[in-house]
């Protein structure tokens, strides 16, 4: 069904596949980027991922004016304070992020502060508190695939003072340029692989089905399940599959367009309270919170779960499936697509395997309560509705 009004939009030129990274540097200089600062990782710059890139942009005339990777997994204000005074010392003109969900959110957060003339995030926190004011070429190169940040108007930076991920949303935050090379992702651990990819098909799913969906985020969000069901179970066992990499590059992308759109619900409400509390990663609350999320929203969601079997199990399941058991099959697959990946790589799916204890499930519910996200699940969510999911994933 068509909205009464919806707006979609996702402004990223996407450079995909073979060669991507080379593309790069004429695309910085058509939007006028001279001296870029480089955002990554300690771990990306040992194993060499980030030399990859500075050799791809060396070799296409772009210089970088400096260098920054101390950020860690879960980027922080004080990380982005840090880095908008190195930016400014160095006179840089652009930005470059190389790394995954927490890179990329930390040069989205560079990037409001330089573009709105403020002192800090703190400054212009909330949705849609954004102007163009000053134009920062934006290049984002994720190294995994699973947060979908490349291609989102999201970010999610940690203030550690009040122990709570801040949401920013704004179509300013998208970046200019995604690179999306298998280079970049083929050595992602096992693990890691698995935890992002199901990160990746949390968004698909709750894109689907949360109240903002449209038609173009529906076609965004079916289109990346499809690829994640295909290509993540291969692409955890054989990390050098490049086809199967690249798929789930793409599929992130695409599922990180759709929630852009449409938003998430419940279970990332709860996943992002339990990562402020409890420091899970996110992919791994995402792993853990979904099928049980899947189950919460059940009553009012049979329908369109039923939809998604099609693109979670392909045709012979679907048509063999009756259609009225088509919505429980779907979360039976999400269930069992987990479970694989248990067995493969050893992904958490107990809440109590992150080192999250009971004592803190007040705290995580009452901080997912005040978390966006709620605004948009298709089912009202209660305190004892997040304790009793907690409880369930423990």
């Amino acid at each position: 069904m068509i909205p009464k009004y919806f707006e979609f939009q996702s402004s990223a030129k996407i450079l995909s596949g073979r060669h991507a990274l080379e593309n790069l540097p004429s695309e910085l200089k058509n939007l006028g980027a001279k001296k870029p600062m480089i955002l990554s990782d300690e771990i990306l710059k040992k194993i060499g991922t980030l030399q990859i890139v500075t050799d791809a942009l060396a070799a296409g005339g772009i210089r970088e004016g400096a260098v920054y990777t101390r950020i860690p997994a879960d980027s922080s204000l004080q990380v982005v304070r840090n880095i908008v005074k190195e930016y400014k010392k160095q006179e840089c003109d652009s930005l470059v992020a190389v790394g995954g969900g927490s890179v990329i959110d930390t040069a989205k957060g560079v990037r409001m502060v330089l573009s709105q003339n403020v002192d800090d995030l703190l400054d212009i926190w909330g949705c849609e508190n954004l102007s163009g004011v000053v134009r920062i070429p934006f290049a984002a190169i994720p190294t995994t695939s699973g947060t979908g940040s490349e291609s989102t108007l999201v970010a999610v930076i940690k203030n550690e003072a009040r122990r709570l991920k801040m949401e920013f949303i704004s179509y300013y935050l998208q970046p200019d340029v995604a690179v999306l090379d298998v280079r970049m992702t083929r050595t992602l651990p096992p693990k890691t692989t698995a935890s992002t990819g199901m990160d990746a098909l949390c968004h698909a799913i709750e894109a689907y089905t949360c109240l903002q969906k449209n038609p173009i985020s529906d076609a965004y969000a079916l289109g990346a399940i499809r690829l994640i069901t295909q290509n993540l179970e291969q692409a955890v066992k054989n990390g050098k599959d490049d086809r199967a990499r690249l798929a789930m590059a793409n599929a992130s992308m695409m599922a990180g367009a759709a929630f852009s759109n449409s938003m998430v619900g419940v279970i990332h409400a709860i996943g992002h309270a339990l990562g402020g509390v409890c420091h899970v990663p996110h992919g791994d609350a995402m792993t853990i919170l979904l099928p049980h999320g899947m189950a919460f929203n059940y009553r009012v969601l049979k329908e369109q779960y039923g939809e998604l079997l099609y693109f979670l199990a392909g045709e012979e399941t679907c048509l063999n499936t009756p259609a009225e058991q088509r919505g429980k099959e779907a979360v039976r697959q999400v269930w069992q697509l987990r479970r694989k990946l248990h067995r493969i790589c050893g992904l958490p799916e107990r809440l109590r395997e992150c080192g999250v204890r009971k004592s803190d499930f007040e705290l995580v519910a009452r901080t997912a309560m005040n978390d966006g996200a709620m605004i948009v699940n298709p089912r009202e969510v209660s305190w004892e509705d997040v304790m009793f999911i907690l409880n369930k994933a423990y």
